[in-house]
């Protein structure tokens, strides 16, 4: 990108450590971030195109002034199409892991949303459970025997082995997209989902859900598509383009947030490039999430946070809230196990949850994670 050199000094271009054919790969000492492009989009059963979707966002990210971020970002360039899609999964988890074992957040620039599974594998050899949030209209559950693709991959992640998925929420799911077994499945699985419109209008309700993930994969074809076309499957309705920068920052917010893909993104579907330039604004504002990330728990003592102890009189449980005093985010404990080995953890909640449990009604958070056994 040439012409990006005339751009001013204090544009993100001239901030990351880019990937250069010339110099290499940039040095990640104190890295932070750091920007993956994909071009595959083999995995996408009717978005073909997205391949190219990784340098069209650049065009629109590099030219950004950056924020007041004390923090490293490098830019390594693209994952190119393997021979077969078995390598570019295996050439993306290899990277995701070399980058999580220094620490180093990858973000993930699709490419179809299949790729979602790769990112998901480079975790086994961290050893270590995650919980997965997407941000899509459907839940991607597909048949697995049909092999995995970008709207079967979950399928995979929760049947294939090893048995890393703790927990899995959705965001925004479209009700008339969406089979009702899989409803049902979601259901008694006790995973957290939530349909487009309760969220319209309440987006802060996104922030608790996305503050407990490891990974945030992103269907940008959940995006209205009069806000941006951004995808083949882009649909009258969807997400707004403030709300998606809205979404974008909670995740960065998140302290347990360790990699983040945006998936589906299509050139051949954008004229104008609007979506383009929107993907890279949410980009902008994970960054600018994670400059304002403040170390919460799991980081810190609950010890440090302002407790209130909430008696209801039905079932006559009391729950137990905490607050940041850092961030003035909220948790509720959730007790695990029989009484006389029963142990306590902390899960994120809104202050709404807390004004609902001052009025009586348990929050279905509380009921869901006390279910799984968390």
């Amino acid at each position: 990108m040439d012409s990006a050199e005339n751009l001013h000094q204090e544009t993100l271009f001239h901030k990351l450590r880019i990937h250069r054919e010339i110099e290499g790969i940039p040095d990640l000492n104190g890295v932070k971030i750091a920007l993956v492009g994909v071009m595959d989009d083999r995995g996408s059963k009717y978005n073909a195109g997205a391949a190219e979707g990784p340098d069209s966002i650049r065009r629109f990210l590099y030219p950004l002034f950056a924020g007041k971020w004390n923090y490293e970002i490098a830019d390594l360039g693209n994952i190119y199409m393997g021979e077969e899609i078995t390598d570019t999964y295996f050439a993306l988890q290899e990277v995701c892991v070399s980058l999580l074992k220094e620490q180093i957040i990858p973000v993930i620039l699709g490419g179809s949303q299949d790729l979602t599974y790769a990112n998901y594998r480079s975790y086994d050899q961290l050893e270590q459970t995650v919980n997965l949030v997407s941000i899509d209209s459907r839940f991607d559950l597909g048949k697995h025997e049909d092999g995995l693709h970008d709207e079967s991959y979950l399928s995979h992640i929760i049947i294939n082995k090893p048995y890393n998925l703790f927990n899995f929420a959705n965001i925004g799911y479209q009700t008339y997209f969406v089979n009702q077994e899989e409803i049902a499945l979601m259901e008694r699985l006790n995973f957290e989902i939530s349909r487009l419109g309760q969220t319209h209008g309440n987006i802060q309700e996104v922030e608790p859900i996305v503050r407990d993930a490891d990974i945030v994969s992103f269907d940008l074809g959940c995006i209205r598509f009069p806000d941006a076309p951004t995808s083949r499957r882009s649909s009258p309705n969807g997400f707004s383009a403030e709300e998606a920068c809205a979404i974008a920052r909670y995740i960065g917010l998140s302290d347990k947030v360790t990699s983040f893909g945006l998936y589906q993104y299509n050139p051949n579907q954008d004229d104008n490039k609007q979506g383009a330039h929107l993907v890279a604004q949410m980009v902008w504002y994970f960054l600018e999430g994670v400059g304002q990330r403040k170390g919460d728990y799991p980081f810190s003592s609950k010890n440090d946070y302002l407790k209130f102890n909430v008696l209801l009189e039905e079932g006559d449980h009391t729950l137990i809230f905490y607050k940041s005093p850092l961030s003035e985010r909220w948790w509720i404990e959730v007790p695990i196990g029989d009484k006389a080995s029963e142990r306590h953890t902390l899960i994120p909640c809104s202050y709404p949850d807390y004004q609902s449990a001052l009025e009586g009604e348990m929050p279905q958070r509380w009921w869901k994670a006390k279910q799984r056994g968390i």
